[in-house]
């Protein structure tokens, strides 16, 4: 759909059974309509080296391919796959009259006061919490497809994209930022070429499993019993990762909001419960892979500052660009000790 035809259904359209206008959140591949129950999950015609949604046949696909990864860890909260239809000039979600032109996921709609990442700033997320989520994590890791083929240096590639955005952030943040990107660059080749054994050995151990691939979070409801969800399904290589690489990025979310105490607990009790980090060499490539997450973090951010239409958009988005920069740096820095 163009953004033109998601105005005229976020204005006009039929939602279901729903009468009421919803609220819409755009991300930066999808269109999210907010109901009283349900929502809606549009995916933006798009198309990039990591993503191809170009064709509504291929929005299909990964519509139901969501669906099928997501269950994998949430228990009613993705429904099904509904048509988006025109007729006449009006748009309908569902039903069975008019010309399909699209496709959403419907999924139940949840209590957003239970996201994690509200209830962390709210310091409501509990040790209790924190060992459910492991409990949960472990359990699905251990049923999770195992990956015996991959390119174990792909890490490094994904960490110097980075380079890309030096110029910009230097541009826009008055601090030492390239330096930072260029130095923690330089470190992260240093320590893959170090560690390509280690990473070997790891892939033919079968610690490379088919995982969430997005696991922070704002990607978990806390209701109370754990529910993660919106895994990636776009890009199955940006899935099927190290088992330390998935809890990292958890790892680092938590380190991000200040709560050091509950990331260590989350890796010491996901560890009891999936022994995957048991030698010095293993504790360094996930601090290595918390730095590759924060490394991601500062890019995506300073994406959307690139994209900000105004400063309101755009000064937050340098400031967590920033943020992650440093916390980034800060993990190189206690590889190199």
């Amino acid at each position: 759909m163009t953004k033109e035809q998601i105005n005229d259904l976020l204005l006009k359209g039929q939602f279901g059974e729903y009468q009421g206008l919803p609220d819409m959140i755009e991300t930066h591949i999808s269109w999210v309509f907010l109901c009283d129950q349900l929502v809606y999950k549009i995916k933006k015609p798009l198309h990039y080296s990591f993503l191809d949604f170009s064709s509504m046949e291929r929005r299909k696909y990964f519509c139901y391919r969501e669906i099928e990864l997501n269950k994998r860890l949430t228990e009613g909260i993705y429904l099904d796959v509904q048509p988006v239809r025109t007729i006449s000039g009006r748009y309908f979600i569902g039903g069975n009259m008019g010309e399909v032109i699209d496709y959403a996921v419907r999924m139940k709609r949840m209590d957003s006061q239970k996201q994690m990442d509200v209830l962390l700033m709210n310091n409501k997320v509990t040790g209790s919490h924190i060992r459910k989520l492991a409990e949960r994590i472990a359990i699905f890791h251990k049923k999770t497809d195992v990956i015996f083929q991959k390119d174990i240096m792909d890490v490094q590639k994904k960490f110097n994209d980075l380079r890309d955005e030096s110029d910009f952030l230097g541009e826009h943040l008055n601090n030492n930022c390239g330096n930072i990107i260029s130095s923690a660059v330089a470190a992260s080749g240093a320590f893959v070429q170090k560690n390509k054994a280690l990473l070997g050995a790891r892939l033919k151990a079968g610690f490379f499993r088919d995982c969430h691939g997005d696991l922070h979070s704002r990607n978990i409801f806390l209701l109370p019993y754990p529910q993660p969800f919106d895994c990636i399904e776009f890009n199955d290589d940006y899935r099927q990762i190290d088992v330390l690489n998935e809890i990292a990025f958890l790892c680092m979310d938590l380190d991000a909001f200040g709560r050091e105490d509950l990331s260590e607990l989350f890796l010491n009790c996901y560890n009891n419960l999936f022994p995957s980090m048991k030698t010095e060499e293993d504790r360094k490539l996930f601090v290595y892979y918390k730095s590759y997450r924060s490394n991601i973090r500062a890019k995506v951010n300073s994406l959307r500052a690139r994209s900000a239409i105004d400063d309101a958009q755009r000064i937050p988005a340098l400031k967590e660009a920033n943020k992650y920069l440093h916390l980034m740096d800060g993990y190189m820095k206690m590889l190199r000790i």
